[in-house]
């Protein structure tokens, strides 16, 4: 078996896996990138919508960006329609290319001094004296024992990476929503609004959306949570319903599913010699799915405290730990916050959330966030919303 050393290996190459790099590699760091799929960004196992937010965090390119729709349409059970943002918000949010975007965060990983192998898939990590110390991986030129510092787990729902070192990143069914999509064509899109359908028989536990994506082209999709979903009851079920519904003459030109975890962050997203960031973190909103943002955000911090730690040669736990402190300042208070909305949302009824959308019919809702759309709801709703508004106080 091969034999290589680097300060740091990071495992799949998605937003927070390709920030990781990126920062780690612009602090002088020896850095290897792996992902397992022969092409970065392949396949796409996301939504692609993102809030206006992702600007302060990269420099937007034209060549990622499909759609800048400027609020969002949200749909009750009976049609009832709640109107976010518009006319006076010039971008409410954007519909990425994550094709294209991905490849873009990997490439400038690369440019900052990371090597990037793909086709190379992790199947153990390395451990000595109770630390991770690199990983093994088959790829191309066959199996290869990677040395590292630090390990880095940027795998996805239920990390393969974090079981390994002994982290429990298993989900139950309730904890996790399985997602179906199609890329549409030849279909009626509004390209100023994203759209948003709730109610038991569209996406129990869930919701649908339209995203879209230029021309007369979008994101069609829907998530369900898992402990809902059963035979002829699977997300693609309720997709093909809702298709043949609103786009009956619409085209399908590609397919995409994909699993969100729901619980809110991994109580515990290091170890000694690792450090988990994005979905194998658990770092999304467990109230939209949303969690582009957070990923890049994890990816800076992460690579920033790697970079402290390989200095001071310190890759304790407890040295690690700064990064789950400083993930938990910088946008934990929103995740927590989204984990006790889904909880109540998710055990209202269908009538329920008539209700609560016909209190909003003709009220205007100018910020595009679950925050602005809440704070209306229980301001119109204050005995219905009481005990939500309590546990978010």
């Amino acid at each position: 078996m091969r034999e290589e050393r680097h300060d740091i290996v990071v495992v799949g190459a998605g937003p927070a896996g390709s920030m990781t790099a990126r920062v780690a590699a612009k602090r002088g760091l020896d850095v290897l990138l792996i992902d397992r799929n022969l092409e970065i960004g392949v396949p796409v196992k996301c939504a692609e919508g993102v809030s206006a937010e992702i600007k302060d965090i990269v420099t937007l390119d034209e060549k990622w960006v499909c759609a800048k729709p400027k609020g969002a349409h949200i749909y009750s059970p009976d049609g009832t329609k709640v109107v976010m943002g518009g006319e006076n918000i010039d971008v409410g949010g954007y519909v990425l290319e994550r094709r294209i975007f991905d490849k873009f965060l990997a490439s400038e990983a690369a440019r900052a001094g990371a090597q990037l192998r793909i086709r190379t898939e992790a199947y153990d990590v390395i451990k000595e004296d109770g630390y991770v110390k690199g990983v093994y991986v088959h790829g191309m030129d066959g199996d290869t024992r990677i040395h590292a510092q630090i390990v880095v787990g940027a795998d996805g729902v239920e990390s393969r990476v974090g079981r390994w070192a002994g982290i429990d990143t298993w989900l139950p069914p309730s904890e996790v929503t399985t997602c179906a999509e199609f890329l549409m064509c030849g279909i009626d899109v509004d390209l100023e609004y994203s759209e948003f359908f709730v109610g038991s028989q569209v996406a129990p536990k869930g919701y649908a959306w339209v995203f879209p994506k230029g021309g007369d082209c979008a994101n069609v999709g829907l998530g369900i949570c898992g402990d809902v979903s059963g035979e002829n009851h699977r997300a693609i079920d309720y997709l093909n319903a809702f298709v043949r519904n609103k786009f009956p003459a619409g085209k399908v030109v590609a397919e995409m599913y994909g699993a969100t975890p729901l619980s809110g962050p991994l109580k515990e997203s290091v170890a000694g010699g690792l450090i988990l960031v994005g979905d194998a973190a658990r770092q999304v909103n467990p109230l939209t799915g949303g969690g582009i943002a957070y990923a890049m955000y994890a990816g800076e911090i992460a690579g920033d405290v790697i970079a402290k730690a390989v200095q001071e040669k310190d890759y304790s736990k407890k040295r690690l730990q700064e990064y789950e402190s400083r993930c938990k300042d910088k946008f934990g208070k929103r995740l927590d916050t989204g984990l006790k909305t889904k909880e109540f949302f998710f055990g209202l009824s269908d009538d329920d959330l008539n209700g609560l959308a016909h209190s909003l019919e003709h009220v205007k809702i100018d910020e595009i966030t679950p925050r602005a759309l809440l704070a209306e709801l229980i301001k119109k709703n204050p005995k219905m919303l009481f005990g939500l508004a309590k546990k978010l106080l």
